[in-house]
């Protein structure tokens, strides 16, 4: 690995750092929309946030349907996104043809937002899974080259 794949000038590494980082804020965004869910629903998971509650009667509960759906969606992305990010790293330092590398980080975060759209929507399955499975299949395909490239 050379650290001259880390920098600007480097069309692989800046296209992993603009969808890594998009990504990131992505699956950043399920916190502030479990938050919004929680707030319109008064379903608070702590009593001290009960002062957050528009509705004065609101109980403490983790099982608002709703929540608990936003909540899964965020640590499916846990889950997905930092495993692609951290391979990514390395996948960028096995200077990867730049077209096979583009695809492979603009297929992940497209399966990303798809895999959002799918949960939030609950759209029937195997919608879901199916979205799931591209990116978990295109971060196997990176980790692949990272193994075959640095093994020792």
């Amino acid at each position: 690995m050379s650290i001259l794949y880390y920098t600007l000038n480097n069309s692989v590494f800046t296209n992993f750092a603009f969808y890594s980082t998009a990504s990131v804020v992505k699956m950043m965004a399920m916190s502030a929309l479990t938050v919004v869910k929680r707030m319109s629903k008064d379903a608070f998971a702590n009593p001290e946030d009960l002062s957050l509650a528009t509705n004065k009667s609101a109980v403490v509960t983790t099982s608002d349907s709703d929540v608990e759906r936003v909540r899964r969606n965020h640590l499916n992305d846990i889950e997905n996104i930092i495993p692609f990010v951290l391979v990514g790293i390395f996948y960028v330092g096995t200077n990867p043809d730049r077209n096979a590398a583009l695809w492979h980080f603009r297929i992940f975060f497209i399966s990303r937002l798809l895999h959002t759209l799918t949960y939030q929507l609950a759209l029937p399955q195997p919608s879901r899974f199916i979205t799931c499975m591209v990116g978990y299949f295109t971060t196997l395909s990176m980790a692949g080259r990272v193994l075959l490239t640095v093994r020792p």
